[in-house]
């Protein structure tokens, strides 16, 4: 098979894929010359009354018919499956190629059945040629150009010396330009400049917007490869960072849980907070990495997920956290059997991860949360509510509480640490997931503790 791909071509897949939607415009707009030329032959016989021969009529009913049945087969061809958008197969470069080769064939007839040189049908070859120009490579577009210039020279001179009959639209021309020499020189001339300026202007620019598009692609790359870096650097600085606070964490754990011996009260709550701080300061750093570690991700899993277990593990793992902090965890599920989810569990355990730390952190003590799974809240997708009693969201804030860095006004004047990163690295994963996240507030465990907030998430199940 001819590689038709440009040398030039820098994202071989884009280039077939921008080239099989130029065919269906193609065969659309054939249909609509299938019309005009059947208008054209209608309004030519009756209108302006052309006094064609039987063999004119007959050639350009077949001519009109034939444009119309390789057209249905075109567009068979498109919707069948046999091109590849690959360059060692037959793909959409071939295809458009046949189908130019094909126009031109049925336009030079065309054009010799009304006048040859004198056809007002001449001009559509350069109109296929700026469209070839477009597509093909520009080797293949000249071949093209000679050859038609190369038929109307042949054509023109055959019927000037009348070894060809001449078909002419008298109503049109009133007297005969094909046995004028000086205007078949002219003619040729003019027409062969116009073709292969066409291809050269044509090509030139094609081939410009392609290079262009090529560095632009290159210098997209190379931003993508800094930011990569940029993210790992951060994820490993950060990460160092973390060590130290946790081992400050272990030394204030073995003081208050008075390994050491007894310690004042005032000295304990003086550690206590410093505890929680260093808590917070963990939170934070946790939130860089995995805001990072979301911005190098090149590709989601799409794997089946059990939602209970993934969110069983979590509540797990915060157990100790919610006794410590006297808070009641609950997980529920509403239905008996397994509950699947499509997506990657990494990335999954994250989103709840964030959702379920941020209803511990900001419940007050004796509050409580709860976790509610639902695999019939909404058709083809499961329903993870996470529902707490806690200092809720201010009304005039809601619709910034995705935003990154965004803080809400409550949680600041209360002290609670935090860089506001949380809750726009869940919307981003669940987004990813083509899944769909709202928020209440008050929630429906309001009560005289706080007002509470409950996280809706819908998540595609294994059925779609």
């Amino acid at each position: 098979m001819i590689n038709l791909i440009p040398s030039y071509t820098y994202n071989v897949e884009q280039l077939l894929s921008i080239i099989t939607k130029r065919n269906s415009w193609l065969i659309k707009l054939r249909y609509f010359v299938f019309i005009a030329l059947v208008i054209f032959i209608v309004f030519s016989i009756y209108g302006i009354k052309i006094n064609y021969a039987d063999i004119q009529i007959y050639a350009l009913i077949s001519i009109a018919v034939f444009i119309l049945i390789y057209n249905i087969v075109f567009n068979l061809i498109l919707n069948s499956g046999l091109i590849k958008n690959k360059a060692d197969s037959f793909n959409p470069l071939h295809f458009s190629l046949i189908q130019i080769i094909f126009d031109i064939v049925v336009l030079c007839i065309l054009a010799y059945f009304t006048g040859g040189i004198e056809s007002p049908f001449c001009i559509f070859f350069v109109f296929h040629m700026i469209i070839g120009s477009l597509i093909l490579p520009g080797y293949i577009v000249y071949t093209i150009a000679t050859v038609i210039v190369l038929f109307f020279f042949l054509a023109s001179f055959l019927e000037y010396f009348n070894f060809v009959p001449h078909y002419s639209l008298d109503v049109i021309f009133t007297y005969s330009l094909y046995n004028n020499p000086y205007y078949i020189i002219l003619f040729g001339l003019t027409f062969t400049i116009m073709m292969f300026v066409s291809v050269l202007l044509t090509n030139s620019m094609a081939r410009a917007l392609y290079t262009r598009e090529q560095e632009l692609q290159n210098a997209l790359e190379e931003l993508n490869k800094a930011e990569l870096v940029k993210q790992k650097y951060t994820m490993a600085i950060v990460h160092e960072i973390k060590s130290p606070i946790a081992v400050v964490q272990s030394y204030l754990d073995l003081i208050l849980q008075h390994y050491l011996g007894p310690v004042p009260p005032a000295i304990e709550e003086k550690l206590s907070r410093a505890r929680l701080r260093t808590d917070e300061a963990i939170q934070i750093i946790n939130d860089v990495i995995n805001i990072s570690k979301l911005k190098i991700l090149s590709d989601i899993k799409r794997e089946d997920v059990n939602l209970f277990a993934l969110l069983k593990k979590i509540t797990d793992k915060k157990k100790s956290q919610c006794d410590y902090s006297n808070l009641k965890l609950n997980l529920y599920k509403l239905q008996s059997k397994e509950i699947i989810a499509k997506g990657d569990p990494q990335l999954l355990e994250l989103a709840f991860s964030n959702l379920v730390n941020n209803a511990i952190k900001y419940t007050l003590p004796g509050g409580t949360i709860e976790i509610v799974i639902d695999d019939e809240a909404k058709e083809n997708y499961v329903m993870v509510e996470i529902c707490d009693n806690g200092i809720g969201i201010p009304d005039s804030e809601k619709d910034k509480i995705f935003n990154a860095f965004y803080r809400a006004t409550n949680v600041k004047q209360k002290g609670y640490e935090g860089t506001g990163l949380g809750l726009s690295v869940v919307k981003q994963i669940i987004e990813y997931h083509n899944g769909e996240i709202s928020f209440e507030s008050p929630s429906r465990l309001a009560d005289e503790k706080g007002r509470g907030t409950s996280f809706r998430i819908y998540l595609p199940t294994n059925k779609n």
